[in-house]
């Protein structure tokens, strides 16, 4: 059999990467070959039919390719065998034709199950490194200075191409060098687990961080919520206001309508100052108050008047009685008053809503509210005197709305805004006293009944002076058994019983006891001044009379006095 010659090339001679040509010598009638390798499986190796050439695939070096000249079908094929390195298996090279470079493919069928390393790789077994057949010069071919030794193997070139798809094992060449795949992915399987593992920590670093920061965060919002009930500025809540006019029986509705007509006094006179209030009566600027608050301006002191809304007015005493502790001043000059209605202390009842309105320690137009506690309450007050002329007697309203000192002579009115009482005087640690004596209300407050006030202060301001009801007789007020003993005699010898009075006429004498008034019991004769006072002259009145231990009703009508 002849030996095939290479295309374009002397006889026996390949060409090699740099374009110099090496002979191979052959013996006669068979192939040449090349030295042997050592335990490795033969790939890359087709068989060619009676007409077909046999190929075998090697890879592109330097950009050139090589060609191996296929002879006829009658003839033998005569190949040059590639070196073999590193166990790599033998690829034959034609030696008259070499087939265009493109990239070797597995002979056998993709996997369908992707089980590698002959299917798609899978991440849990990487392939094993395949070397490429790398060629060398034919034995016996010059060489140039500097050319490697026969058997040196000449290292492949990087193939270029477009970056590959599927990630770490979309770059899997199963041709490439051992060791590509590892230092293409960054390393093996143990530098993954270290990366893997050192991601894992930043994760868990990253959560503690995260952690701290919405601890703190949430710690300083539940302080700011706790303490100061939000981050912002503290908005209260605040319902909305009732609009309009009050229900005129309530407190307010009460205050609002009787307000206008009360008044402040300042006295100032010979026997020092005092305060009160007052209210006014009629359009003529008469106003009605307590003897004892203006008393010091009967001796030429001078009287100034606060009204409501502030205004002040000079005014003078018309009259006073102490006995009653009423009187009456008058402004000049005035227009715009405010007159309160009067109402009717008779028809009060325990029980009953009443509101207070006064100055208590100057405080101007301060309202205070409670009921009527008790009826008829028998009470004196005064007596500073010594004399007995500045006592007053009064058979009062008791009520437990707040009555301070500066209260005195203002006006206690019902439901219906109504004046039903003066404010005279407030229970103190000795019994009943006026209110400038006391240090302050402790839920027991007097009133002088409107019913009595009327009548005296109708005198007052058309006579200048009041009368007072009497029986004619005169009382011993050191007595200390039950009831209202007669005297034995008057002030300054006279008799006990006045001759022709009311007691003369129903054959009282001096020694008798009374013991009631219109079927009331009396205890003490201030009980019984009291129970007489709360009448009008020319009223007539029964009395139950004890003589020698019997007892008998009489009848008389009150007699009159003037106290001046």
């Amino acid at each position: 059999m002849d030996k095939a010659k290479p295309t374009g090339t002397p006889d026996g001679a390949v060409p090699d990467a740099t374009g110099d040509s090496h002979r191979s010598t052959a013996e006669p009638g068979g192939p040449a070959t090349a030295p042997e390798a050592t335990e490795a499986p033969a790939v890359g190796l087709t068989k060619a039919g009676p007409a077909e050439s046999a190929e075998a695939a090697a890879p592109p070096h330097s950009g050139q390719t090589e060609e191996a000249a296929v002879p006829p079908a009658a003839e033998s094929t005569a190949t040059v065998p590639a070196p073999r390195t590193g166990g790599a298996p033998d690829a034959a090279i034609p030696a008259q034709q070499q087939a265009p470079a493109e990239r070797p493919r597995p002979l056998h069928a993709p996997d369908p199950y992707s089980t590698p390393p002959y299917g798609e790789p899978g991440p849990w077994a990487p392939a094993p490194p395949v070397q490429r057949p790398v060629p060398t010069p034919a034995h016996g071919t010059y060489l140039p200075p500097g050319t490697p030794a026969h058997g040196t193997p000449v290292p492949p070139a990087p193939e270029a191409g477009p970056p590959r798809q599927g990630g770490e094992w979309g770059r899997y060449d199963p041709w490439a060098a051992p060791g590509a795949l590892v230092a293409e992915s960054g390393g093996g399987p143990g530098e993954r687990r270290r990366e893997r593992r050192a991601g894992r920590g930043r994760l868990v670093g990253a959560a503690l961080v995260l952690a701290l920061v919405a601890g703190t965060v949430g710690g300083y919002v539940g302080m700011r919520l706790e303490r100061h009930g939000g981050l912002g500025t503290v908005e209260l809540e605040q319902t909305p206001g009732q609009t309009g006019e009050r229900a005129p029986d309530s407190v307010a509705g009460i205050a609002a309508r009787t307000l206008p007509g009360v008044v402040t006094l300042h006295v100032s006179g010979g026997d020092g100052g005092a305060l009160g209030t007052g209210f006014v009566l009629d359009g003529r600027g008469h106003i009605l108050t307590n003897h004892h608050v203006v008393e010091s301006a009967s001796d030429g002191g001078s009287i100034r008047v606060t009204f409501n809304g502030g205004e002040t007015a000079r005014a003078r005493l018309v009259g006073g009685d102490p006995g009653y502790d009423l009187a009456v001043v008058k402004v000049s000059g005035v227009s715009g008053l405010t007159p309160l209605p009067l109402g009717d202390s008779d028809d009060v009842r325990v029980g009953d809503p009443v509101v207070a309105i006064g100055a208590p320690f100057d405080l101007a137009n301060t309202v205070t509210s409670g009921i009527i506690s008790a009826k008829e309450r028998p009470i004196t007050a005064g007596g500073e005197k010594g004399d007995g002329t500045d006592i007053s007697y009064v058979d009062a309203l008791q009520t437990d709305a707040p009555i301070n000192p500066g209260n005195s002579g203002g006006p206690l009115v019902d439901e219906r805004a109504r004046v039903i009482g003066i404010n005279s005087a407030i229970h103190a640690a000795g019994g009943p006293a006026r209110q400038d004596d006391s240090a302050g209300s402790v839920g027991l407050g007097f009133a002088i009944p409107v019913n009595q006030a009327k009548r005296v202060a109708e005198e007052l301001i058309n006579h200048g002076r009041a009368t007072h009801p009497v029986i004619g007789v005169t009382l011993d007020m050191g007595y200390e058994g039950e009831g209202a003993r007669v005297g034995g005699e008057a002030a300054g010898g006279g008799p006990a019983v006045t001759p022709g009075g009311p007691a003369d006429r129903t054959d009282i004498a001096a020694g008798d006891v009374i013991t009631e008034v219109d079927g009331v019991p009396v205890t003490s004769g201030e009980e019984l001044i009291i129970k007489i006072r709360s009448h009008r002259p020319g009223d007539r009145l029964d009395l139950t009379v004890e003589r020698d231990g019997e007892s008998r009703r009489v009848t008389l009508e009150l007699g009159s006095s003037d106290p001046s």
